[in-house]
C-alpha cells in the first residue's frame, strides 16, 4: 500500500515539475539551463559571488532557496591549474553563511568551515578567498552553514589542466545531481529525530514475509525476521530521506523539466557527474550507451568501461560517452532506495525526450550488511580483513583509545559489526548481480604512479557508529561534542582505517587532502577526497599530513553530520 502511495507521490512531483520554468522566470531565479550550454563564469583568476535568498518553484509550490548570483545551482566556476584565484563572497542573507571548496588543496584558513577555519561570513559582510590551484579536475563548492546546502547553496568548480587532457572529447557538460525538499531542513531533522523511518514508505510486511518464506523456507525467513526485530532494525533502511519528500534534480531541474545536452552522432561527450545531494546516493546509467570512467574525485584513472556506477554524496565521476546513431538518449539516475529518480536527455536537438526506464527493484539489507555473515553461508574468511593486510606492519590504535567490544550496549550504538569485510569489489546493494557492468572501487587504478611511495608510520582506526532509533551518529560511539580532536604530526604519513558498524553507507570526507584508497592497486592507488563506506565494510586509505591546521573529517550525509558524525583532525 505504501509503495503505491510512493509511486503516486513521485508521479505528482514529475508533473508538478513542469511548472518550474515559468515559476522560476517569474521570480528572476536562474536554474540549470533547459539546454546544456553550460552557464560558466569565466573570469580568469578572480570572481565575485553573492549569496542570497530567492523564491523557487520546483514542485508546484513556491519555497525559498539559498542561491549564488541568483542561480540554483550556483554558477559553474572554471579556472586553470596554476591560477592563484581570488573569490569575493558577499552575504546578502539575514544569517551567516560560508563556502567550502570541496576536494581542493588549499591553505587551512581558506577551507570555509565556520568555527573551525574561520568565523563564517556574517550578514552584509564580504569574505575574500585566496588560494593557488595546484590540481585539476571536476570539483564543487557548497555551504558549510546551517544546512544551506539542502536549500540550494552548491555549484560546480572545474579546474582545467595546465597540460593537455589524456583523453579526447568533443563536448564537455556538467551533470550536477541533487535532492530538493519543500520542507525546511530543520523540520526534516526534527522528523528524523522523532521517528527515524519517518520518510521510509517501504517497511517489511506480511506479504514480504510470505515471499521470503517461499524463497528461503519458513524457518529461515522467520529466523531472519526475528533477528531484525531483536536488533530493532529493518532491512528496508536504505536511505533516511527519500522520494516521499525529495524531488531529484539534474542541474537544478526536476525530471519533467528535461535538462538537455546536445550532441552529434559519433561525437565523444565528456560528462562530469557531481553528487551535490544532501542525503541521496544515486545509481547512474545511460541506457543504450557504455560509459568510460576517466576521473574519480577529480583525479585521472585508467579508463574503465561500465554500464552503471553508484555515486555517493559528494563524490564526482567523469565519463566519456561515444554517442551512437540514435537521436536521443536518457541519463537516468535512480535513488538507491528506488523512491525516485533524476533524469536528463542527450539529444541531437532541443525538444526531444529520451525514454525513461522502469526503476529497479528496491534493494534490501542482509545479515551480511549487519556484519553477521550471510544467513545462507558464512563469508570468505580471506575477505574479512581490509583491502590489504593494512594494520599488521605498523602501530595501530583506535582514534579514541576504545576497545570496539566496549561499544556494545552504548546508547548511541545499536550495532557493532562482528565480521567487517573487504567489500571494495562490490558495487553495492541493488547493483551487484543486476546484469549490468557496474563500477566498483576495486576497478579504480590511478593513471599515474603514486608520488609518495613511503609506507605509513602508524594507523588510526575509526568505527562508524549510530543508533537508528535515536537518530544519532558518530565515530567510535561519540558525537562531535563528546570527542577530542585527532592529532597528527605535520609531515606524518598515516593510514585511516574505517569500519562501518551501521547498516547504511557513509560517504566519509576528509578536508584539505586527497588520500590514496588502498584497493590493492600497488603504486596506482586511486586518489579520492570522499569514500562511500558500505555497511559492515572495512577499508583504509593513506595520506601524508603536509597541510597544517584544523581540518574537518565527517560523513557527508548532511543529517548524519549534523547529528554527530563529525571530527576535527589537527595537523601540527
Amino acid at each position: 500500500m505504501r509503495s503505491k502511495t510512493n509511486r503516486t507521490l513521485n508521479r505528482r512531483r514529475f508533473v508538478e515539475g513542469l511548472a518550474i520554468v515559468g515559476g522560476a522566470a517569474a521570480v528572476g531565479l536562474r536554474l540549470g539551463p533547459a539546454r546544456a550550454a553550460d552557464r560558466l563564469m569565466r573570469s580568469g583568476a578572480r570572481c565575485d559571488l553573492a549569496i542570497g535568498a530567492l523564491p523557487v518553484n520546483i514542485t508546484g509550490r513556491q519555497r525559498m532557496a539559498t542561491v549564488v548570483n541568483g542561480s540554483l545551482p550556483g554558477p559553474t566556476l572554471r579556472f586553470r591549474e596554476g591560477d592563484a584565484v581570488t573569490i569575493n563572497v558577499r552575504n546578502t542573507l539575514a544569517a551567516p553563511t560560508s563556502i567550502h571548496w570541496h576536494g581542493i588543496l588549499l591553505p587551512n584558513a581558506m577551507d570555509g568551515v565556520p568555527g573551525l577555519t574561520f568565523k563564517g561570513i556574517m550578514p552584509g559582510a564580504t569574505f575574500t578567498y585566496r588560494f593557488p590551484l595546484v590540481q585539476s579536475g571536476t570539483y564543487w563548492y557548497h555551504s558549510h552553514s546551517a544546512m544551506q546546502e539542502q536549500t540550494g547553496l552548491y555549484g560546480p568548480l572545474i579546474i582545467e589542466p595546465r597540460n593537455q587532457e589524456p583523453y579526447a572529447f568533443d563536448r564537455d557538460y556538467v551533470v550536477m545531481l541533487s535532492d530538493w525538499t519543500d520542507e525546511d531542513p530543520m523540520t526534516v531533522a526534527a522528523n528524523l529525530k522523532q521517528q527515524s523511518d519517518y520518510y521510509n514508505y517501504a517497511r517489511p510486511t506480511l506479504g514480504t514475509f510470505i515471499a521470503d518464506a517461499g524463497r528461503d523456507g519458513l524457518r529461515a525467513a522467520l529466523r531472519e525476521r526475528l533477528m531484525w526485530s531483536r536488533m530493532r532494525m529493518s532491512p528496508a533502511d536504505i536511505m533516511d530521506v527519500g522520494g516521499s519528500t525529495y524531488t531529484f534534480l539534474v542541474n537544478g531541474r526536476p525530471p519533467a523539466a528535461n535538462w538537455t545536452a546536445l550532441f552529434e552522432p559519433g561525437e565523444r561527450i565528456r560528462l562530469r557527474f557531481i553528487n551535490a545531494s544532501s542525503m541521496t546516493t544515486f545509481d547512474v546509467r545511460i541506457p543504450g550507451l557504455a560509459m568510460t570512467v576517466v576521473q574519480a574525485d577529480g583525479s585521472n584513472v585508467e579508463p574503465v568501461e561500465v554500464d552503471e556506477f553508484r555515486i555517493g554524496v559528494a563524490e564526482t565521476y567523469d565519463v566519456i560517452v561515444n554517442m551512437g546513431p540514435e537521436p536521443v538518449y536518457s541519463i537516468f539516475a535512480q535513488a538507491e532506495d528506488r523512491s525516485g529518480y533524476a533524469r536528463a536527455t542527450l539529444a541531437i536537438r532541443d525538444g526531444l525526450q529520451g525514454p525513461i526506464p522502469p526503476m529497479d527493484p528496491r534493494p534490501v539489507r542482509t545479515m551480511a550488511d549487519m556484519g553477521m555473515g550471510d544467513m545462507k553461508g558464512m563469508p570468505d574468511m580471506a575477505s574479512m580483513t581490509g583491502a590489504q593486510d593494512t594494520s599488521a606492519d605498523i602501530p595501530t590504535s583506535n582514534a579514541d583509545g576504545v576497545d570496539p567490544a566496549s561499544l556494545r550496549g552504548q546508547a548511541s550504538v545499536d550495532n557493532v559489526s562482528m565480521m567487517p569485510m573487504n567489500r571494495l569489489a562490490e558495487a553495492g546493494d541493488g547493483l551487484d548481480g543486476n546484469g549490468r557492468r557496474n563500477l566498483t572501487y576495486a576497478d579504480l587504478r590511478s593513471a599515474t604512479a603514486d608520488v609518495d611511495r613511503s609506507p605509513p608510520t602508524r594507523a588510526i582506526e575509526f568505527h562508524l557508529t549510530g543508533n537508528m532509533e535515536r537518530f544519532v551518529w558518530g565515530f567510535d560511539g561519540k558525537a562531535f561534542a563528546e570527542a577530542p580532536p585527532v592529532h597528527i604530526g605535520l609531515g606524518e604519513r598515516v593510514r585511516f582505517i574505517l569500519i562501518n558498524d551501521t547498516m547504511m553507507e557513509h560517504p566519509i570526507h576528509l578536508h584539505g587532502y586527497l588520500f590514496e584508497l588502498e584497493n590493492g592497486r600497488g603504486d596506482r592507488l586511486p586518489l579520492k577526497h570522499t569514500v562511500n563506506v558500505k555497511p559492515s565494510e572495512k577499508l583504509s586509505f593513506v595520506f601524508t599530513a603536509d597541510a597544517p591546521g584544523y581540518w574537518a573529517f565527517h560523513c557527508h550525509l548532511m543529517f548524519h553530520m549534523e547529528n554527530g558524525m563529525f571530527r576535527t583532525v589537527i595537523v601540527s
